[in-house]
């Protein structure tokens, strides 16, 4: 077997595996587990770009690998952990419309229809197996993250539905677009972004009624009185 095919039988490996971190996180419920998983796919993601370096020898790969292990596999988990900590939660028991059994079978419903679908758009760019392969996971990476998002109740939770809607975009990236590196550098700034303002809102929403009416007042009528020491 020669190095090329070892290489695109390692990458369908790691992008199967990467898709079953996907379906992980649609049915977890214990918030370090889940960001465990989270973490567990981005350093899948990371060794893919390894493999594809190893593949092509494009310098940007090693780049995108090295900030994929710094951000997503370091550095934005243990945000994330101090920020349950701080909150005190440790699951995320509250799913609406959605539960986690609809929300699996209704991804791997979604997975089917792109790969379906896909053929038609891409068989003009490409006619590689990995790359439609590819694309496919990609997309349905990005669809799952929409559904997390959308069947959370918790802020700290949907923050990894995004998450997870990022890394679908990096696999497509790296596969069918070739995402730059001052791209992906771009995008993780968004993302710290995302977790700074993200976390400054869950603070409030996953309070409790007493405390989150307690803020309430204070930016009130009530809260005004008090501040200035009027009965």
């Amino acid at each position: 077997m020669n190095t090329s095919s070892t290489a695109h039988d390692l990458i369908n490996i790691l992008l199967v595996l990467v898709l079953g971190t996907v379906a992980v996180t649609l049915v977890l419920r214990m918030l370090k587990s889940l960001f465990a998983a989270y973490a567990a796919q981005s350093a899948l993601l990371a060794v893919i770009a390894i493999v594809l370096y190893w593949e092509t020898h494009h310098g940007a790969l090693i780049a995108i690998a090295v900030l994929t292990v710094a951000s997503k596999v370091v550095l934005i988990p243990i945000v994330l952990t101090r920020i349950q900590r701080s909150m005190n939660i440790r699951r995320d028991l509250e799913f609406r419309y959605l539960s986690p059994i609809t929300s699996l079978l209704l991804t791997s419903i979604l997975v089917f229809l792109v790969y379906e679908a896909s053929p038609r758009a891409l068989r003009d760019l490409s006619a590689d197996r990995q790359f439609y392969l590819s694309a496919v996971i990609g997309i349905s990476m990005a669809l799952a993250g929409m559904i997390v998002i959308f069947s959370r109740r918790k802020m700290i939770t949907k923050i990894v539905g995004y998450l997870t809607m990022e890394n679908g975009v990096l696999v497509f990236g790296m596969f069918v677009a070739e995402l730059p590196f001052i791209i992906e550098v771009l995008i993780v700034i968004d993302l710290i972004m995302l977790i700074v303002l993200a976390t400054t809102l869950a603070f409030g929403i996953d309070s409790s009624i007493d405390d989150f009416h307690k803020k309430l007042n204070l930016l009130g009528t009530d809260g005004w009185f008090k501040r200035h020491g009027k009965p």
